[in-house]
């Protein structure tokens, strides 16, 4: 794709964090000198292209007080995995939820949720609630010991 200095304007600062106010979009736009509705337009272009698939806040949960997290991984069914994977995305302090096919023989997990707590037990009170109300039973926790890395890509 080509884009003009504009658009590369635009783009430098939504790979940065968004301005800290109501009107994000409309402050970038008037920063780079143009509209609101030039800045969303070229943002749903590029999502309707697909050349970004999502454009959204990214929370840091240490600092937002999660300092309890852990991936968590399931053995599931392959006709069980749509309806536990949208029953554990709906869990509010399930930050990320995928399925990948294990390869291994003795890695039998193939559903994966981050769990965020604020102290240990929350996060286990997550693990039993999705016990409770899915087919979700066997399960491997691995906890996280510290963060090493998250920022977004930044292409320009």
């Amino acid at each position: 794709m080509i884009f003009s200095e504009q658009e590369r304007a635009i783009l430098r600062m939504v790979q940065k964090d968004l301005p800290d106010s109501l009107t994000p979009y409309a402050d970038i736009a008037a920063a780079v000198g143009t509209d609101e509705n030039t800045v969303l337009q070229l943002l749903r272009g590029l999502v309707e292209e697909g050349a970004i698939r999502r454009f959204g806040a990214s929370l840091k949960h240490q600092k937002a007080g999660f300092t309890y997290n852990a991936m968590v991984a399931w053995v599931v069914s392959e006709a069980e995995v749509d309806a536990a994977g949208k029953a554990a995305a709906e869990h509010p302090l399930i930050s990320h939820c995928y399925y990948r096919p294990s390869m291994a023989e003795d890695w039998p997990y193939e559903l994966y949720t981050m769990i965020h707590g604020r102290h240990p037990e929350e996060y286990k009170e997550a693990i039993a609630h999705l016990r409770s109300t899915t087919s979700l039973r066997e399960y491997a926790v691995l906890e996280s010991v510290r963060e090493l890395k998250k920022i977004s890509m930044s292409y320009f």
